[in-house]
C-alpha cells in the first residue's frame, strides 16, 4: 500500500508540477503583455494617434487643393467651350459667313471688292479646329481703307489681319488693297456638343 500510495504521490506531485508549470508559463505571458502590450505603450499609441491626425490633416488640405484645383479646370473648360462657341465658326457656315462680313463692310466703308480666294488648313494638334485664311483685294482711297480696316476690327467673328499691303493706282486717289486674313473654324460636331 504504501507502494501505491508513494506511486500517487508521485502522480499527483507531477500533476501539480504540470500544473504549476502551466500556471508560471500563463503569469508569464500575462506579464508580457502587461509590460509589452499588443500595439504598443500608451505613449507609442499616443505617438501613432498624433502621426495619424497630422497625415489625415495633410490628407484633407491635399483633398481641398486638389477640389479647388477640379473647380478651376471645369471652370477653364467651360469658359473655353463658351470662347469657342462664340468666336470660331463652323465650318460649314464659315465662309460664307466671313465674306458676307466682308462685303458689308466694304459696303459700309465704300471700298470696292473684287477677287477673294479662301483655304483651310487643319491645325496641328486639334482633330476639331481648322484655320481658314481669306485672301481678297480691294479698290479704294486710303481713308475707305482705314474705315473697312475699323469695321473689320469692330465684327463679331475672330478675323486676324495677316497680312496687308496697299499699292498706289497711277493717275487716280485709288489705292490697290491685297488683304489676307485669318480665322479659326470648327468641325460641326465640337458644335452639336457646346
Amino acid at each position: 500500500m504504501l507502494r501505491n500510495f508513494r506511486r500517487e504521490a508521485r502522480g499527483r506531485q507531477f500533476g501539480v508540477r504540470i500544473l504549476l508549470g502551466v500556471l508560471l508559463a500563463a503569469n508569464l505571458v500575462a506579464a508580457g503583455i502587461l509590460l509589452f502590450p499588443p500595439g504598443g505603450s500608451a505613449e507609442d499609441l499616443e505617438r501613432e494617434l498624433a502621426s495619424l491626425q497630422s497625415q489625415a490633416a495633410t490628407k484633407r488640405a491635399l483633398l481641398e487643393k486638389t477640389r479647388q484645383h477640379v473647380a478651376a479646370v471645369e471652370l477653364g473648360r467651360a469658359e473655353g467651350d463658351q470662347f469657342l462657341g462664340t468666336y470660331f465658326l463652323t465650318r460649314r457656315a464659315a465662309a460664307e459667313m466671313l465674306l458676307t462680313e466682308l462685303g458689308n463692310a466694304a459696303a459700309g466703308s465704300k471700298i470696292k471688292s473684287k477677287e477673294s480666294s479662301i483655304s483651310i488648313e487643319p491645325i496641328d494638334g486639334s482633330d476639331t479646329l481648322s484655320m481658314m485664311s481669306i485672301v481678297a483685294n480691294y479698290e479704294g482711297t486710303y481713308a475707305d481703307l482705314l474705315h473697312f480696316v475699323h469695321e473689320i476690327d469692330r465684327s463679331k467673328s475672330l478675323m486676324i489681319i495677316e497680312s496687308l499691303n496697299a499699292a498706289p493706282q497711277s493717275g487716280t486717289n485709288n489705292l490697290s488693297v491685297s488683304l489676307k486674313l485669318d480665322t479659326f473654324v470648327r468641325e460641326d460636331a465640337l458644335a452639336g456638343s457646346l
